[in-house]
């Protein structure tokens, strides 16, 4: 795909950061978790054009044929403050196009939005820094600090073939990088505070994540005829298992930034959240619920079954994965509750397990992300919260370097973003990439 060169756009950047936006989402980039799908590499060349018309020189770099990430500087005007990464993925989740009201790969401008997967997550966030990098290179303008660039492959896996490998092999390229802005952060949430006559806009910043135990479950049995008296069955150890992590009510704990977030909504609607009734809270106070309701706790949620092969032979095994995510410093007794849950006759292995990471809600950096925020929009109020789910910022914290999530975006009050996330038609406002576009100028001339 050639990438037409970059032209003036009156006082914005709207033109840009739709055609490029558009561009990446008919780029198919799927990542299915194995190495079936098509890989990264045609999107990274994309992305590495866009960048060479802005004057900046970008380095592919590949672990495996087509899984593909791309490195780049920008240089700032204080070469002595420390750098900041700005990083991204180019991989996307599968889609079933019978399910969209769009094909996920149109990249259609449909009713002022941009449709297609990747929308919110992330290739709208990508087209948003890229249409920046250009614009400042039409203008003259610069960052106030260098800035790394990296867009990644295999954010949607484990990360294996993109973040994990860069910041071993491209070490370097992160030296002095202290500070990161990525993905799920900085959208606008609208509520209507108690008593007031106007709408009030919520915009999470993300200042952590809860940690990730992706688990592959073993029950073994004794291989028999289906007819036989249903004893030392794998399929049925491992099912009851299940059901007892499924069934479990996991402690709630609020972490100092869901702290934080709990005190500022509070003071933004008007009311008081009732502490000991976090999960009822959450459903009454609905999108902004979603904001905590899953980091207050542990949760662990079977997502694969695998067992037998004919309906009258009892299997000598059976498998499952589960999804768990467990709250900062809660590892240890997260993974000690799960063994007591699976009983002796299950086991376990880890497809993937990481710590859980966090930022500076009270620092610097969270400041300045606020108040560009304000900047563009008079009714914002920038909150902290942990996401539920996990970024290549775990990848990142392993060399010293903390994220925000940090992605602004003005959105329709009916646009439910979470629902975005690997959902059915996935689609992004091209006013609301605009309004990140302008939101990100403003915190990186300034930060």
């Amino acid at each position: 795909m050639t990438l037409a060169p970059p032209h003036g756009l009156h006082d914005g950047f709207a033109n840009d950061v739709a055609r490029l936006c558009s561009d990446l989402l008919r780029i198919d980039s799927t990542n299915a978790g194995d190495e079936t799908g098509p890989g990264e590499r045609q999107a990274a060349e994309y992305v590495a054009e866009a960048l060479d018309q802005a004057g900046v020189a970008a380095i592919l770099t590949e672990p495996r044929p087509r899984r593909t990430s791309v490195l780049a500087r920008v240089a700032g005007q204080n070469p002595h403050l420390p750098p900041l990464l700005v990083h991204g993925h180019l991989d996307t989740v599968p889609a079933e196009p019978r399910d969209w009201t769009r094909h996920p790969l149109s990249g259609d401008l449909h009713h002022g939005h941009l449709w297609g997967r990747g929308a919110v997550d992330m290739k709208g966030t990508v087209a948003m820094v890229l249409s920046l990098v250009r614009a400042w290179a039409r203008t003259g303008r610069r960052p106030r600090r260098d800035l790394v660039l990296a867009f990644l492959a295999d954010e949607e896996a484990t990360g294996e073939y993109g973040s994990r490998h860069v910041v071993t092999t491209h070490r370097e390229h992160f030296d002095g990088v202290e500070e990161a802005i990525s993905e799920s952060g900085g959208f606008s949430i609208t509520t209507r505070p108690r008593h007031a006559e106007t709408d009030a806009r919520v915009y999470p910043i993300a200042v952590g994540e809860r940690g990730t135990a992706w688990m592959r479950l073993t029950a073994r049995g004794t291989a028999g005829h289906g007819s036989g008296p249903a004893q030392d069955n794998a399929v049925a150890e491992l099912v009851h298992a299940l059901s007892r992590l499924t069934t479990h009510r996991w402690p709630t704990a609020v972490p100092p930034a869901v702290s934080t977030l709990l005190d500022a909504l509070d003071r933004i609607l008007g009311i008081r959240i009732d502490r000991t009734r976090l999960e009822d809270e959450a459903a009454r106070l609905g999108r902004l619920g979603e904001l905590f309701d899953c980091t207050v706790r542990s949760t662990t949620n079977p997502t694969v079954l695998q067992a037998g092969h004919k309906v009258n032979v009892i299997p000598s095994h059976a498998r499952a994965e589960v999804d768990g995510r467990f709250l900062p410093g809660a590892q240890a007794t997260f993974l000690e509750t799960v063994d007591r849950l699976l009983g002796p006759k299950v086991t376990r292995e880890f497809i993937n397990c990481e710590e859980a990471v966090a930022a500076d809600h009270d620092g610097p950096a969270f400041a300045a992300m606020a108040d560009a925020l304000r900047g563009q929009d008079p009714h914002a109020h920038p909150v902290p919260f942990i996401q539920s789910g996990g970024t290549d910022a775990k990848a990142f914290a392993k060399i010293g370097i903390s994220t925000y999530g940090f992605a602004p975006l003005l959105l329709d009050p009916h646009l439910h973003y979470f629902g975005m996330f690997h959902g059915v038609d996935e689609r992004v406002p091209l006013t609301g990439l605009d309004f990140g576009v302008r939101v990100l100028h403003r915190f990186l001339t300034t930060y």
